[in-house]
């Protein structure tokens, strides 16, 4: 039998969870946390400069993204040899959940230096608490690929997944985010779109996808902030490939429409995915 073993020099990495908007979020523990580490490693320093700021404190602080964590790791775990603990934040939320800290944790962990939690705010949690969509079983996605090829794709291979899915989305893209999920998933889709959680100007947006997408599109604000999209999974019956029933239908629809459109119908009465329906209707054309 195996263990990990714990670092003699004393030092520890603790994971603290920060607001995700509202300052007033941060739990006692994460003060006293923060306050009481030797060096914070944050993913902006500019940015977590005000929230030490906030409770008062000025901490020594080490920059740690997406594009320098890596290069990162051995001075973090220099400082946790020293003895020296070391508080990890990210701009918002819980490090690591689409945010960086993976590669830290995991050396630190590897290292046998002690790794805590010290939970609080997370977008993708405080979304589906109010969402009213199912919380049995979820599938945090994170961001998708901002391609609209490759968001398509990652689209298509989440369709039939029957627990409720999460996203991450950013202001720019949420709209062709909400498009490419009407189609892939069908405009009935059943979602719940959160923009600035615990801000000032937190909305909620619900409905089918179709509706959804309108109501953003209406709003004139509808694209600012920061963004958490809940979708319903699929039903076990969506996830079923195409069967005789949809050929059938293709096949009648074909005969007086043209390839696209028949695949958009049967889309809109089945449920199943367009581009899937596009591609058999393709192949019985040519049979």
């Amino acid at each position: 039998m195996t263990g990990s073993v714990t670092h003699l020099s004393g030092g520890r990495l603790s994971v603290v969870a920060t607001p995700i908007g509202n300052l007033a979020d941060l739990s006692d523990r994460s003060r006293s946390v923060l306050s009481a580490a030797d060096l914070v490693a944050a993913e902006d320093t500019r940015h977590s400069a005000r929230l030490l700021q906030y409770i008062g404190i000025t901490k020594p602080m080490v920059a740690l993204h997406d594009h320098n964590e890596r290069d990162r790791v051995s001075r973090i775990l220099a400082a946790l040899d020293e003895g020296l603990h070391v508080a990890l934040i990210s701009d918002a939320g819980t490090p690591l959940i689409s945010d960086p800290g993976y590669v830290v944790v995991r050396e630190a962990r590897k290292a046998g230096y002690p790794v805590t939690p010290i939970p609080g705010p997370c977008a993708l949690v405080a979304a589906l608490s109010v969402a009213g969509l199912p919380t049995d079983r979820f599938l945090f996605a994170g961001f998708l690929p901002a391609r609209r090829a490759g968001r398509r794709a990652a689209l298509a291979e989440l369709r039939t997944q029957e627990a409720t899915l999460v996203f991450y989305e950013s202001p720019h893209r949420i709209i062709d985010l909400m498009q490419d999920l009407a189609e892939e998933f069908g405009g009935e889709r059943e979602c719940v779109l959160g923009r600035e959680l615990t801000k000032a100007f937190e909305t909620f947006y619900s409905g089918t996808a179709t509706a959804v997408l309108e109501q953003l599109q209406a709003d004139s604000n509808g694209t600012r902030g920061e963004f958490v999209v809940v979708v319903r999974g699929s039903a076990p019956s969506e996830g079923e490939t195409v069967d005789l029933d949809a050929d059938r239908l293709l096949q009648l629809l074909l005969a007086e429409l043209p390839v696209k459109k028949a695949a958009k119908i049967v889309a809109e009465v089945s449920g199943l995915g367009k581009n899937e329906l596009y591609q058999r209707a393709l192949e019985l054309k040519q049979d």
